[in-house]
């Protein structure tokens, strides 16, 4: 039996613990024998969203094939955040110095460090706080732009979501990509995404901005990037004439062109595809491109 241990500190993540936790729920649901417990110091802890969570405060006994997860608490900087209990530290340490996994979600690599555990490791966290963690943790050496990292049974995401293509990763790496693809299906998650895949996609990178039109006319090609979209349309979607929504867009994108952003949604999703086994000519297709030659020519 395999025990996944969640340790809990104040104002936990939902999410980041959540995901996770339903992602081997799910795999012990088809067969897999796996336990999930949940330690703190405490016998309640409040989550970030108000809602208390209840926990033990003694430790199972844990083997080697056992894994250890710490879930992101709130919090846009890690200082000042949950200190990490000296139990904890020493139950972290001893368990990966006897062959055994510890993982984190977002800031939960913050704990990790304190246990020492990032010296000499790849890591990575959410994106807004990957510069604090470099500082608190020189001897770390954090990844960016990156959804996971694994290092010697050290185990990193980048924060909320991640944490379920973190769980989906070990549940791989563990008994073959067919059972995460079978429990991501039930979870309704659209894809497994890899490690190396970037924590910004192209939407989320070029919506940054506060401009309502903008934001109206990329909600409309998000949803229907694959389709021809003539200027003339996007432009009457946002009530404006076309040299306007052009010169909006490109302030508000640092000069992207709405085509530009369409063509940059296309080839992040069919990289994916191909990613996935999916040839040149069936992503092309698949993202809304007649032949593969214009792919081609944007992969380059």
């Amino acid at each position: 039996m395999t025990r996944v241990v969640f340790v809990l500190l104040p104002e936990v993540h939902l999410l980041d613990l959540a995901g996770p936790a339903q992602v081997f729920a799910g795999a012990a649901d088809f067969g897999q024998p796996y336990t999930l417990d949940y330690v703190a110091e405490w016998p309640q802890v409040r989550s970030a969203e108000g809602l208390p969570l209840v926990a033990r405060t003694d430790w199972p006994v844990l083997g080697r094939d056992d894994l250890i997860m710490v879930p992101g608490w709130r919090g846009s900087v890690l200082r000042g955040g949950p200190v990490l209990h000296a139990s904890a530290v020493e139950r972290l340490r001893a368990h990966h110095a006897a062959g055994g996994t510890v993982a984190s979600v977002c800031a939960g690599a913050d704990a990790l460090g304190q246990a020492g555990l990032l010296d000499g490791r790849r890591c990575t966290t959410h994106h807004q706080l990957q510069d604090e963690l470099a500082v608190r943790y020189p001897r770390a050496a954090v990844v960016r732009d990156v959804l996971f990292t694994t290092d010697d049974r050290v185990v990193t995401s980048a924060g909320i979501a991640s944490g379920i293509d973190l769980a989906l990763h070990l549940l791989a790496a563990r008994h073959g990509p067919a059972l995460a693809a079978r429990v991501a299906r039930e979870m309704v998650v659209y894809a497994r995404r890899n490690g190396d895949e970037p924590q910004a996609s192209a939407m989320l990178r070029h919506r940054s901005h506060l401009d309502d039109t903008v934001h109206r006319v990329q909600s409309l090609i998000d949803t229907h990037y694959a389709e021809p979209l003539p200027l003339s349309r996007l432009a009457a979607h946002a009530g404006v004439s076309a040299r306007t929504l052009t010169r909006l867009f490109a302030k508000a994108t640092d000069g992207l062109t709405p085509l530009r952003y369409q063509q940059a949604l296309r080839l992040e999703r069919a990289e994916h595809l191909i990613s996935h086994g999916a040839t040149v000519e069936s992503a092309a297709r698949e993202v809304g491109f007649e032949d593969a030659r214009m792919l081609r020519r944007l992969r380059r």
